[in-house]
């Protein structure tokens, strides 16, 4: 599914949930959650071109593997986390989301210490 999609299926759902706002205001809940969702799957099958991407450029540059994957990690953490923050969000609870943007924010900075770690020993080899 392109954003051409997405963003119709977006704008539908959005006006369907404004319907419910007054009477049943659970249900845009659902329907922002269940959106969400579907465009997250839709996300995910995007994430496989770049993933595909990335073994193509690691078989022309020569790059440890595990640094592929911490990046990738850190790509799943971040869309994780935005779109739990989003639930959040929807349903009211603002400082639910900003504790979880911010664990999220946290794990990423972890999982960048190797990387960073062994970006500062190369450096330190090219010092005199």
């Amino acid at each position: 599914m392109g954003i051409l999609g997405v963003a119709v299926l977006s704008v539908a759902g959005v006006l369907l949930a404004i319907q419910f706002k007054n009477g049943k205001s659970e249900y845009g809940v659902y329907i922002s959650l269940a959106l969400s969702l579907f465009i997250f799957a839709a996300v995910l099958s995007q994430l496989k071109v770049m993933l595909q991407a990335f073994r193509s450029i690691s078989a022309y540059i020569e790059v440890d593997k595990g640094f592929l994957e911490v990046l990738i990690k850190m790509v799943g953490i971040t869309y994780m986390s935005e779109l739990a923050s989003g639930f959040c969000k929807d349903a009211g609870y603002q400082a639910i989301a900003t504790q979880v943007e911010m664990f999220g924010k946290v794990l990423i900075l972890i999982l960048s210490l190797p990387v960073l770690s062994a970006l500062l020993s190369t450096i330190r080899e090219f010092l005199p």
